[in-house]
């Protein structure tokens, strides 16, 4: 039995939905942004209507994503770079604690209150529990990573260093982007929703193009655009 298309129920096209979530989750634009390069291509829809997409496929296109890469490869399992960033939301400061390997890929992404070891300890299980445990594991100098290692038994994995950690400080860019495209996040739950999608598209495109040639390049972002039209099809 195939399973049910779930865009049965509304009038607008597959392909015009996918590119508004791309457009919105990918690239620092706002929903009005959206609305009007939509408009320039001929459709008709609001800021609203984009948000709606967004929130009702955005999770599952970044599902979809997830299950499609492969796993337990040893782009996951070598080295990872963990690093936290602070988010203000309502004016309180909360921390996305974020796992990214060494090809500056989103591993996991988790939004907490405090940044103490009970933090950190609840950020590497859930991380380490999808992913498995990377040989090598590097940190800033924080002691909460260090205390929470230890517990897990993982301690002598990790590294710190002034200068080890410039990949997940990097990784950050794209999000600080689009975290001030959408004039910051309201809720916790909004800040974790989104943190999770972007980081899905975020890697699907990542085609690393300063390591590869100009025509590889062009295949690589082919193939990924390819790919991404083909999500959600029944």
């Amino acid at each position: 039995m195939s399973k049910p298309s779930p865009f049965k129920w509304f009038k607008t096209s597959p392909e015009i939905i996918r590119l508004a979530v791309m457009m919105y989750v990918r690239f620092p634009l706002s929903l009005r942004n959206v609305e009007d390069l939509l408009h320039e291509r001929g459709v008709d829809v609001s800021h609203e209507t984009v948000r709606f997409w967004w929130h009702r496929f955005g999770p599952m296109f970044a599902a979809e994503i997830r299950k499609r890469r492969i796993k337990g490869t040893s782009s996951s399992h070598w080295r990872w770079h963990l690093d936290e960033m602070f988010v203000k939301i309502n004016g309180e400061m909360h921390y996305l604690w974020r796992a990214v390997n060494h090809e500056g890929e989103v591993l996991e992404s988790f939004v907490t209150r405090k940044r103490d070891k009970k933090a950190a300890l609840k950020f590497l299980r859930k991380a380490m529990r999808k992913h498995g445990q990377p040989e090598v594991i590097v940190t800033d100098r924080l002691r909460s990573y260090g205390a929470a290692l230890r517990e897990i038994g993982a301690g002598a994995r990790q590294e710190t260093g002034r200068w080890e950690n410039k990949r997940a400080e990097n990784s950050h860019l794209s999000f600080r982007r689009r975290e001030r495209a959408m004039l910051r996040f309201r809720r916790v739950r909004s800040l974790q929703k989104f943190a999770a999608v972007h980081a899905s598209v975020t890697n699907h495109f990542n085609t690393n193009r300063n390591l590869t040639s100009r025509a590889i390049f062009k295949q690589n972002r082919a193939a990924a655009l390819a790919e991404w039209r083909q999500i959600g099809a029944a």
